[in-house]
């Protein structure tokens, strides 16, 4: 019931209420990356809910490679400091308004991963994508990430979905 119903409602409120407070913060982000790196918004296609491609907005963090910049020199300082603080993922709130994200959920990876998934790996796809899910609260002690380890923190998500649970997930996440 709470999949069903609950949860996006919780979605909607949350993606609404942060929206009305950040939106300031957004549109100077928006101006400072246009000014720093170049245009803004980071659009690219990712597998959502049952595989279904959608389009995941973020803020830009790197230098476009049609810059001439080399390839070792694409970040800049700026973009490192929306990546530490998570201020580029401030656009996916309008993925959540589009109902191609929720706030918690496995994180969406690259469409080019879904011909390398094992049946067993598909399974992160019977829910939406999230901001933050539990691989992102349960990192490696090494920094690395570990490819199976977030897969089955995303497999443990899928089947322990409830209320409780994602409020743990936000509540880790925020801390």
């Amino acid at each position: 019931m709470y999949q069903k119903y609950f949860k996006r409602l919780l979605d909607i409120t949350l993606s609404l209420i942060l929206l009305f407070f950040s939106f300031p913060f957004m549109i100077l982000i928006f101006f400072l990356v246009w000014f720093v790196i170049g245009f803004p918004i980071f659009r690219q296609k990712r597998p959502g809910l049952n595989n279904k491609i959608f389009t995941l907005y973020k803020f830009k963090t790197l230098y476009d490679v049609a810059t001439n910049i080399p390839e070792d020199n694409r970040q800049s300082k700026f973009g490192n400091f929306l990546r530490k603080t998570g201020l580029d993922e401030l656009p996916q709130l309008f993925n959540i308004l589009e109902n191609k994200m929720s706030f918690v959920g496995p994180r969406p990876l690259l469409k080019e991963y879904l011909k390398k998934y094992s049946n067993y790996e598909k399974k992160r796809h019977l829910v939406k994508p999230g901001i933050t899910g539990l691989a992102q609260i349960n990192p490696e002690p090494s920094g690395k990430k570990s490819w199976k380890k977030s897969i089955k923190f995303d497999i443990f998500y899928v089947s322990n979905l409830n209320f409780f649970l994602d409020i743990k997930i936000l509540f880790r996440t925020i801390v």
